[in-house]
């Protein structure tokens, strides 16, 4: 049997357990991530080929399945080019293991690896202002334990930019009281950081930490279990919030708001008030500044103050006319 029509259900595991968790050591939410990966392809194969994921070999993921499991996640799944490209990535990084275990598969996995990362526009990230982020925090219900967990939630997010990912995961113990009040939190690639806490956030965390009791390892914001909020948890009673604001701000109904956007708006905000680039990333817990600089490309104040310091010219140049057929035919391009 060649290495190509090998079972494939070998590999699969091999890369979960050992590549990804013992070798590499990956973050669980990237274990995730490449598990919903290869549950959506075995079942689009499934559908469209009629073999059992067991059953399957390598070779029965060429290039041409894979390009068509890319095509029926944008186009059937209605997927953003992002996801699709997520997706690929992770494909990518499993026929690179295949390559390493079965060096017979390398032409097939090199034709894999051609697959092109798919260009996606590049849009400007969204925030919302500071009347409608106080109106968002302020809409909780807090005659409820459920509403006063709510508001210290938001607060708390919209305080230190954490990631979803983050907050959900937060621990009491994380937050530590005194002369200044921080968070310690593990972002992405295990990278710590800890973050300043105002005054107002100090005091309803500390209130919100009484009625939760002494335990120091629960769970910052536990669902009615006591377990750790979902994702889906999050969203859910952002948007509730969002609903009961928009009766005094109805702007929040403009546009989609989502967790992330408040990370957003924490970054834009630091931004307006003369934080250095350098410090945001930090705060957020950025690789690099590349990716901190898509706020100082959607703060359009900044930009309007650099133009406000710029002398307007005079007198306009005249344009360049062409006066050659050819030049004018480039010229028009």
């Amino acid at each position: 049997m060649s290495a190509a029509h090998s079972p494939l259900a070998p590999h699969i595991q091999a890369f979960f357990t050992d590549h990804l968790c013992r070798h590499k050591r990956v973050s669980p939410q990237t274990v995730a991530s490449c598990r919903d990966s290869f549950r959506l392809l075995l079942t689009f194969v499934k559908e469209t080929m009629g073999i059992e994921p067991s059953a399957l070999a390598v070779a029965d993921l060429d290039a041409p399945t894979l390009l068509a499991f890319l095509d029926h996640l944008e186009q059937q799944r209605g997927n953003a080019i992002r996801s699709r490209n997520i997706r690929l990535s992770a494909l990518r990084s499993f026929f690179r293991f295949v390559a390493l275990r079965e060096p017979e598969s390398v032409a097939m996995v090199t034709r894999v690896l051609a697959i092109p990362i798919k260009r996606e526009d590049k849009k400007l990230v969204g925030y919302l202002t500071r009347p409608e982020i106080d109106a968002l925090i302020a809409a909780t219900d807090r005659s409820s334990w459920i509403g006063r967990r709510d508001h210290a939630l938001l607060l708390t997010m919209y305080n230190s930019g954490a990631r979803v990912s983050e907050i959900t995961s937060l621990k009491c113990e994380q937050v530590s009281f005194g002369a200044t009040t921080f968070l310690a939190l593990r972002g992405k690639g295990r990278k710590e950081r800890t973050i300043p806490l105002w005054p107002q956030t100090r005091a309803v965390l500390k209130q919100w930490f009484r009625e939760l009791g002494e335990q120091k390892s629960a769970m910052a914001f536990p669902n009615a279990r006591g377990r750790p909020l979902a994702r889906h948890s999050v969203n859910y009673l952002l948007h509730k919030a969002v609903e009961s604001a928009a009766l005094s701000c109805p702007s929040l109904l403009t546009r989609p708001i989502t967790p992330h956007l408040i990370r957003h708006t924490t970054a834009t905000h630091l931004l307006q008030a003369g934080i250095d680039i350098a410090t945001i990333a930090l705060w957020l817990g950025h690789e690099s500044l590349e990716t901190t600089h898509v706020y100082l490309e959607a703060d359009l104040a900044t930009k309007e103050q650099a133009l406000q310091k710029l002398t307007p010219v005079e007198d306009q140049k005249a344009r360049f006319t062409a006066d050659d057929p050819l030049l004018a035919f480039l010229t028009s391009l």
